[in-house]
């Protein structure tokens, strides 16, 4: 994959991570505390996973023990961070080149077991373990009638386009 590549699927996750805290701040109040309750794991743990590779990536340690927070925050708490750490993620993309994708990282999963991933793998990682569970989220809005939101590539191509602006990396 070129720097282009995973450039485009940070901009994607950014973007479909911000579509669906959006439809889920504008709809929580329409689920019940059960659904709330699983909205909020889902993105906490979503989140945690985004933080544990942020710190892989950056060679620093991280506080967490299990792929999921201690205390899960509230939903405004979780949107504004996620949004934090999105943002991290288009900068940090942005600023490698072509050959930092290839660098192996040597880290600890939270089970304890040793890991090595290439950089390019650890964010390929993250993306695809946010669709997966933006999907788990979408389920579960779905289920109560409310649509989620957009989330494909193609969806994020569209939407450049038609605002007329690059959402996409040049």
């Amino acid at each position: 994959m070129s720097y282009q590549s995973y450039s485009q699927l940070v901009a994607v996750k950014q973007w479909a991570d911000r579509g669906l805290y959006d439809a889920v701040s504008r709809n929580f109040a329409r689920l019940s505390e059960q659904e709330a309750a699983i909205m909020l794991r889902i993105f906490d743990h979503m989140h945690a996973v985004d933080k544990i590779f942020q710190a892989h990536l950056q060679g620093v340690p991280h506080s967490f023990q299990a792929p999921k927070s201690e205390k899960i925050p509230g939903l405004q708490e979780l949107a504004s961070s996620a949004k934090e750490v999105d943002d991290w993620y288009v900068s940090y993309v942005d600023s490698l080149a072509d050959d930092d994708f290839e660098q192996a990282i040597d880290f600890v999963f939270t089970s304890g077991k040793p890991a090595r991933m290439r950089r390019g793998e650890i964010i390929l990682h993250v993306c695809m373990h946010g669709t997966y569970h933006r999907g788990n989220a979408g389920a579960v809005l779905q289920l109560k009638g409310i649509a989620p939101s957009r989330d494909s590539v193609t969806d994020f191509l569209e939407d450049a386009a038609r605002e007329g602006c690059q959402l996409q990396p040049s």
